[in-house]
């Protein structure tokens, strides 16, 4: 195990798109593990959009930045925490990190799921895209859905489980031609546009002319404002997140006709994941027998190198990544 750990720090609040001249990679002796804890050597990180939030705020500058994580214990010092188990933490953007068994979760054992699928379909991710649809959306077989960043991680995940839980028309918008024909030849997506290409509410309505049940909305802005024009009577609305709103905090309003709330009897509603951490054993179980037999496929982009984890995230800001962006150790030999 090299002697040397690195950390990334945040040294400034951007504003608009973060570059990387907004962080730095700091060394330090790797850390010993005192009574109660362990040492993970971590072997795959995620990046997320919600980074981009706590940048303005919630990250302490000049300190080691959290972040989902996967590892390896390499040196404990408490028996919850056996040396050689692979964990599940938050203490991310390090490659080595000092937890406590509250804070991990041990992962189970599924011969023939790539560890990397905790990261994505079966890690938050997947976990967020499962409560949007089962708990918030309340999902009926046959409901016609609309997902925004459709080729993200969650709007990845949200397409294969809607199509595995008998959705009807799904369609979803994306930011390129390419993730346009991802969505439609591999994710399950019925109909799928580019919403540079003209205004959200004008493509939705050629892709699902006879309107919508459920919007699952990661971007917020004009698709907010197209989905509730669309939406059907008792249509849902779950808003999960307004990655089109980070970068531009001066966005203008989103703009609808607010009778069709009350007139369609609308239900929008959002939802932070980690209120629903105690869904994660149903989500293996919905999950894992569709990964073993071939039905469920996990979207990500995966870049080598620890080094290379800032990149990443400013890359997956500007939508560099299809599906989950996840960065994964050199070497790790997993």
């Amino acid at each position: 195990m090299n002697d040397i750990a690195l950390t990334v720090q945040q040294t400034a609040r951007p504003t608009g798109f973060p570059s990387p001249d907004h962080f730095r990679f700091a060394e330090s002796p790797v850390p010993e593990p005192s009574p109660g804890t362990a040492l993970v050597e971590n072997l795959y990180w995620s990046v997320d959009p919600y980074h981009r939030e706590m940048m303005d705020g919630d990250f302490e500058l000049n300190a080691p930045l959290e972040g989902r994580t996967l590892g390896r214990i390499v040196e404990s010092r408490d028996p919850a925490l056996p040396e050689g188990e692979i964990v599940f933490h938050r203490h991310g953007w390090r490659t080595h990190s000092v937890v406590r068994p509250e804070e991990t979760r041990l992962l189970p054992h599924h011969d023939g799921v790539p560890l990397s699928a905790h990261l994505s379909v079966l890690g938050g991710t997947g976990l967020t895209a499962y409560v949007g649809l089962t708990r918030i959306a309340r999902l009926r077989e046959g409901d016609d859905l609309f997902v925004s960043a459709a080729a993200g991680g969650v709007g990845t995940a949200t397409g294969r489980f809607a199509r595995l839980m008998g959705a009807g028309l799904l369609v979803g918008s994306a930011g390129s031609a390419a993730k346009v024909a991802h969505l439609k030849e591999h994710v399950g997506y019925d109909e799928a546009f580019d919403h540079h290409e003209g205004p959200v509410a004008e493509q939705l309505a050629k892709a699902a002319p006879d309107g919508i049940d459920v919007f699952v909305d990661n971007v917020g802005g004009d698709h907010l404002g197209a989905a509730i024009g669309a939406l059907r009577e008792h249509g849902r609305v779950v808003r999960i997140g307004t990655v089109g709103q980070y970068n531009t905090r001066d966005a203008p309003p989103v703009l609808f006709n607010h009778a069709d709330v009350v007139e369609k009897s609308l239900r929008i509603e959002g939802f932070l994941v980690s209120n629903h951490r105690g869904l994660q054993e149903e989500l293996y179980e919905f999950a894992v027998p569709h990964l073993l037999d071939g039905r469920l496929t996990p979207d990500e982009t995966v870049v080598d190198g620890f080094e290379e984890i800032v990149d990443a995230f400013v890359s997956m800001l500007r939508g560099g990544n299809t599906g989950k962006m996840i960065v994964r150790r050199t070497g790790n030999g997993l």
